[in-house]
């Protein structure tokens, strides 16, 4: 039986691999855990652990005990040196992490910059130096590229670029808007398979900008002891996929649509798993998928799961906001701002704090994304209670517990019930970012067709939590319909006096 992410533990003894979002990685993390497998070892895939700042994070609280990445990525973006290091340098620089790296897969996968064959030609275009005098092309480079170190900024001051403001896109998304004419250029992986699909030119760094981006294993210094049967088989991995054979597993993944896991298969020497490209399948085949009812039962646990805790915290807290205005300016300020805070900038700093990815750092970010509308539901329905209610209330010798229990919360009781409405809804939403730390939900299905530009995966990811929402939405209008009714009865607060 396959764990989930909501199993109630995973045994000491379970290699848990990690990957990046993005095909190459998805298919990287699928070979090395079933090569564990194979050689006896209990093994777990935490697909599309978000970009390359949430892995990290996630490998160094010991969430995950090895993941593919790069050479350049890790000098680069992970140390901040301005110079390649060799496999010894970085060694030494991830030691005081607890973290090695090894295992040289076989294949050099570095960034570029590609356009439209057609364009190139029009433009004259070669070599990355060529764009300067072409200030008008419009660039849409993927969100981690415009941030990290060896990404843009720096490109764009080696080159001394004159574009101001690229648009942002996912990278696996970047092909298809190239295809259509919204952008002109785009970065990409070396690797990629898509770049003979949309015939592109890949411009030459000719300022030699981007290092080496040599495929290996980061590891915890632990798993060679921990898991020696697994280390051993992966150790027969170093060389064994050269740049060709890469491409051309990118390709089964995004060209003929097979399964993560099947590509792997087929690489590892399952025959069985590399045969005639599957049949299209169509979007209610995908949509009502083998997956389905796990992905239902893990966005209902981390919604409504979120929704309790929120909610326990939430109203105290808007109790106390109106109970005292200054503690209460405070604090609708600071659930104010937690809304601010990027989601996946809240996922990577609580998988640090927590030491651990998953449904425990999801939990928590869907937690104080909900405070809000409960909050400030509540403090606004307390405020409103007339005040004469209030004298009353005091006047026939209730205590202000019993005040606030018997009469106040249940005149407030439409807001609440209202805010809390409003922070179901939006959780079912922002839960799909969980998929992003391997906590499951329908967001997997979402970050799999980012990946893939699969847009039947999309939809199929999409569609059910739109359903959702609206099933949760009306579930809460028929709640509040209840509460208006009982509180217009004469067993309601507002009947009392």
């Amino acid at each position: 039986m396959a764990l989930t992410p909501f199993s109630q533990s995973v045994v000491a003894e379970t290699l848990i691999v990690g990957s990046k979002r993005f095909t190459e990685s998805y298919i990287l993390g699928e070979i090395v855990r079933q090569t564990a497998v194979r050689a006896g070892q209990a093994a777990l895939h935490r697909p599309g652990l978000g970009n390359t700042a949430i892995v990290f994070e996630a490998i160094k609280s010991g969430a995950i005990d090895l993941y593919p990445d790069y050479t350049g990525t890790l000098s680069r973006e992970i140390l901040g040196s301005s110079t390649p290091l060799s496999l010894a340098e970085l060694n030494l620089q991830l030691a005081p992490y607890g973290l090695a790296v090894g295992i040289p897969l076989g294949f050099n996968n570095t960034y570029a910059l590609a356009v439209r064959e057609d364009v190139a030609e029009q433009r004259g275009l070669q070599r990355i130096s060529d764009l300067v005098g072409h200030p008008d092309l419009r660039l849409g480079l993927s969100q981690e590229f415009l941030g990290r170190r060896d990404g843009w900024p720096g490109l764009k001051e080696a080159y001394g670029l004159p574009f101001s403001n690229p648009r942002g896109l996912d990278h696996g998304l970047a092909y298809a808007a190239l295809a259509a004419g919204q952008v002109d250029v785009i970065d990409v992986y070396t690797t990629d398979a898509q770049l003979t699909r949309y015939r592109l030119r890949v411009l030459e760094d000719d300022r030699k900008y981007f290092p080496s981006y040599e495929a290996v294993l980061v590891y915890r210094t632990d798993v060679p002891r921990r898991f020696p049967k697994a280390w051993q088989a992966l150790e027969a991995l170093a060389g064994t996929i050269p740049a060709s054979t890469m491409v051309r597993l990118n390709a089964e993944a995004e060209l003929a649509g097979r399964r993560f896991a099947d590509v792997a298969a087929g690489f590892l020497g399952d025959r069985g798993a590399a045969g005639s490209p599957p049949r299209e399948r169509s979007l209610m085949e995908v949509l009502a998928g083998p997956d389905l009812a796990r992905l239902t039962l893990e966005h209902v646990l981390l919604v409504f799961g979120s929704l309790v805790l929120s909610t326990a915290i939430g109203i105290p807290l808007g109790v106390a906001a109106q109970r005292a205005p200054r503690l209460g300016a405070a604090v609708l300020a600071t659930v104010g701002v937690v809304q601010t805070i990027p989601a996946l900038a809240l996922l990577a700093f609580l998988i640090a704090a927590l030491q651990r990815i998953g449904v425990m750092p999801a939990l928590v970010a869907l937690v104080l994304y909900g405070l809000l509308p409960i909050v400030r539901n509540t403090h606004a329905g307390l405020q409103e209670v007339p005040q004469g209610i209030r004298q009353s209330a005091t006047a026939l010798g209730l205590s202000p517990p019993q005040r606030l229990g018997l009469i106040e919360l249940p005149l407030a009781g439409r807001a609440i019930l209202g805010g809390i409405k409003t922070s179901a809804v939006i959780n079912v939403g922002t839960a799909t970012i969980a998929a992003f730390i391997g906590a499951g939900g329908y967001g997997e299905r979402i970050v799999a067709g980012l990946a893939l530009n699969d847009q039947k995966m999309l939809l199929a990811g999409a569609i059910p939590a739109a359903v959702f929402a609206l099933l949760v939405q009306g579930l809460f209008d028929l709640l509040e319909r209840r509460w208006y009714a009982w509180a217009h009865s004469g067993s309601g607060a507002s009947n009392r006096f």
